[in-house]
């Protein structure tokens, strides 16, 4: 109680300009040269169980992976020392190290593993295990997953999912996990922070750092914590980063954290089962999607909406393996999207500004989550841009609960992001159609579907790749913008750090959507440099 009494003075003195003055005050802000002071995300209110989703958008921590990417986004091992794949692509039999100790000292085993994956199969959570038909121990150190049909994409819920003991995941296990990664949980004080230590029983690289503190604090709490010298990172938002901090600097890392425009893909005059209305006249038009796409300028928006700290995003993938780099398109091209909608029979008839064919106006709502001041930007910033053009776009900011219910008929400013392929699949295919926020947009192709069924179903990562490039373009058709473009796609969001000068965070690998905390991924590798 002491300690949390001390987080609440320290944190208050960071918020209000004041540093601590007395020695008891300054203790538990005070790092040593073996422990970091860290404000690198969010709480997760869920806790740290990965049964029920923990870890998906960044390293477990607690916990180990049977197999994880490593910065080249390569598959390497963690607790599995190896896998084989039957010749159909249904079986997985995966052999484990025998080193592997939970953090109580109790061995990793394969029933550990058939248990946690049992388990989240049962808990219905964002771990997609239903096309797992079974998972076996077969001995210690032997796990048999079978499936009930091919599926590359299961290699990455290998990489996702940490293991959980058997004989430690009670109902408290989200608040007080055990598992078998690089660190352990010692305290978790609500809505302030978590503290962790080494985990001395690690199989793997053992950690430079023997204790690590994070603490949940806003984007401006964390920025000023930087400032005042208490904390050794913090990660920022874009407008910050023009203001220098004493003996910090800025590392940016490159994400697949996108941001772009959903349209509404078919005519209106449907609902959903809720009495949700379902499509749009105007950006039911291909040749509105398109003029939208060729008429943004999506350098500008780095640079004007993210100071910099973005890449031009054409994807929902963009640089991962899976990516077609002739998905790139042209933009800025005012005159280009001009032609697009005058090719179509889009006129503006009567001089208003705005381009109509016949009684219908090329105008459509954009909506945004309200507080959300970067989607907000993107979306203002864009309606300016298609002004010239002859596209009126009304910027409206709303709740989420609201945005569920127009999200079907209005242009949404979205955000995706994962080291996924199978994210792909859930934003595009049609099975996906109005489920939850995947394809909200209600976008349908048969020849997309089935390219990525088959990517789906390749029995090799690298082949399925192939399939996944062919459903964003095939020289025909596809999900980009030279195909159907059922989004406009802006920019990937670089997730920026202040970090002290002399620590050494090692290679980072390209970060999912800003869930999690993606840049402990490779904690093991942080330490301090002379």
């Amino acid at each position: 109680m002491l300690r949390v009494m001390l987080w609440g003075l320290i944190l208050g003195l960071i918020l209000t300009g004041c540093t601590p003055t007395t020695k008891k005050e300054e203790s538990p802000v005070a790092a040593t040269k073996d422990e970091l002071i860290l404000a690198v995300g969010s709480e997760p209110e869920a806790g740290f169980d990965p049964t029920t989703g923990w870890g998906r958008y960044g390293s477990p921590l607690f916990q180990s992976t049977l197999l994880k990417r490593n910065a080249e986004m390569k598959i390497v091992n963690d607790l599995a020392t190896g896998y084989e794949l039957s010749g159909d692509g249904t079986v997985w039999t995966v052999k484990l190290r025998n080193d592997a100790k939970f953090s109580d000292g109790k061995p990793v085993t394969a029933a550990d593993v058939q248990y946690t994956f049992e388990t989240a199969s049962k808990n219905g959570s964002i771990i997609d295990l239903t096309n797992m038909k079974s998972v076996e121990a077969a001995g210690d150190a032997t796990v048999k997953f079978t499936l009930k049909e091919p599926q590359s994409t299961f290699l990455t819920l290998l990489v996702q999912t940490g293991i959980v003991p058997k004989h430690a995941h009670g109902q408290d296990y989200a608040r007080k996990p055990v598992g078998s990664g690089p660190y352990k949980l010692v305290q978790w004080d609500r809505g302030q922070q978590v503290i962790v230590e080494a985990n001395p029983d690690y199989y793997g690289p053992k950690p430079f750092f023997k204790k690590l503190t994070f603490l949940f604090l806003n984007e401006d709490a964390a920025y000023a914590a930087a400032k005042a010298g208490k904390v050794d990172a913090a990660y920022i938002p874009a407008a910050f980063s023009k203001q220098p901090v004493a003996g910090m600097r800025i590392e940016a890392v490159h994400t697949v954290d996108n941001r772009g425009i959903v349209f509404p893909y078919p005519r209106s005059g449907s609902s959903t089962k809720d009495g949700n209305p379902i499509g749009n006249d105007v950006t039911a038009d291909i040749a509105i999607r398109k003029a939208v796409n060729t008429a943004i300028d999506r350098k500008a928006l780095v640079q004007g909406v993210l100071e910099g700290h973005g890449t031009p995003a054409y994807t929902i993938n963009d640089g991962l393996p899976w990516w077609n780099p002739q998905t790139v398109t042209p933009d800025a091209d005012i005159e280009g999207a001009k032609k697009l909608l005058a090719d179509a029979g889009w006129k503006d008839a009567d001089g208003d500004g705005i381009v109509e064919k016949g009684t219908l106006k090329a105008q459509f709502p954009l909506i945004y989550p309200s507080g959300d001041v970067t989607r907000q930007s993107l979306a203002l910033a864009v309606a300016d841009m298609l002004k010239p053009v002859g596209i009126q776009v009304n910027v409206d900011g709303k709740s989420w609960d609201d945005v569920k219910k127009l999200m079907h008929s209005s242009a949404v400013m979205m955000g995706w992001g994962s080291n996924d392929p199978l994210e792909m699949y859930n934003v595009y295919s049609s099975k996906y159609r109005g489920v939850e926020y995947y394809n909200n947009g209600y976008y349908s192709n048969p020849t997309v579907d089935a390219w990525m069924d088959k990517a789906l179903r390749a029995t090799k990562e690298e082949d399925a790749w192939e399939f996944w490039k062919k459903a964003q373009w095939d020289g025909t058709t596809g999900v980009s913008a030279q195909g159907d473009a059922p989004w406009a796609w802006l920019v990937n969001i670089d997730h920026l750090y202040l970090v002290k000068d002399k620590l050494d965070i090692g290679k980072q690998r390209i970060h999912p959507h800003g869930h999690g905390w993606p840049v402990t991924d490779n904690i093991e590798e942080w330490k301090w440099t002379n």
